[in-house]
Parts: C-alpha cells; sequence; structure tokens
C-alpha cells in the first residue's frame, strides 16, 4: 500500500515524537531514580516526556486537516472517536471507583488507555470496512 503526502507527513511525525518520548521518559527515569533533580529543574524533567505525547495529539489533527482523501480522514475520525469514547468510559468508571476507596492510577495512564482504544477503535474500523 502506498501512503499518501498527508500519511506520509504523519507517520514521519508520530515516528521522530515517539523517539523523543522514549528519550525523555528514559532520561527523565533515570534521573529521578538517582536524585539528579531538584527544585524547577525536576518540574522540567518531569514535564519533558508529555510533550513529545502532546505533539503526537497535534500530529493527528494535522494529518485530519491535510488529508485530501475523505474516506481515509472519516476512517481516522471514526478509529479517533473510538479512542475517546473508550477511554471515557475506562476513566469516569474508574473514578468512580476511587472514590468508593480502590486504589489510585496514576493521571498518564490515561493517554497509555487513549492509544489502547486507538488501537481497539483502528481493529473495529477495519472489520467494519470488509
Amino acid at each position: 500500500m502506498r501512503f499518501n503526502p498527508a500519511m506520509k507527513r504523519y507517520n514521519w511525525h508520530v515516528g521522530w515524537l515517539s523517539l523523543l518520548y522514549a528519550a525523555f521518559l528514559l532520561a527523565a527515569v533515570y534521573g529521578f531514580r538517582h536524585h539528579l533533580f531538584s527544585g524547577p529543574g525536576a518540574y522540567v524533567a518531569a514535564v519533558l516526556p508529555a510533550l513529545p505525547i502532546i505533539g503526537i495529539f497535534g500530529a493527528m489533527g494535522r494529518y485530519l486537516v491535510e488529508e485530501q482523501d475523505e474516506y481515509l480522514r472519516m476512517r481516522m475520525i471514526r478509529q479517533i472517536l473510538w479512542a475517546t469514547g473508550l477511554t471515557l468510559t475506562t476513566t469516569t468508571l474508574w473514578g468512580f471507583l476511587e472514590d468508593a476507596g480502590l486504589p489510585h492510577v496514576r493521571m498518564f495512564y490515561v493517554a497509555v488507555a487513549w492509544f489502547a482504544g486507538l488501537c481497539i477503535g483502528g481493529c473495529i474500523v477495519n472489520v467494519r470496512d470488509l
């Protein structure tokens, strides 16, 4: 399958942002485990891994704007809607479970859940389009 220019740019951006995320995350985990950060530097180190993830969200939005093929754009929109719906459902349920005294889940797992939902949504979209 050949990728059109919008998909090529999207894949390029997501690839580089994913590598940047891995590098920032490894550096932050290492630094915090070895107590290398303090004061404002600790805040910067803690936030750096989130920036590439935010960039990936932006790359998705940019892809939707640049994609000329209405069918491909709609497939991505449906996939994003599945991911968002599954994530909102999961986080709502978990919020009620936390209010009942069950263990807390760290907030960065919301993005992990959303990306898992994106994968599930992609599978659902592919099966429905058969």
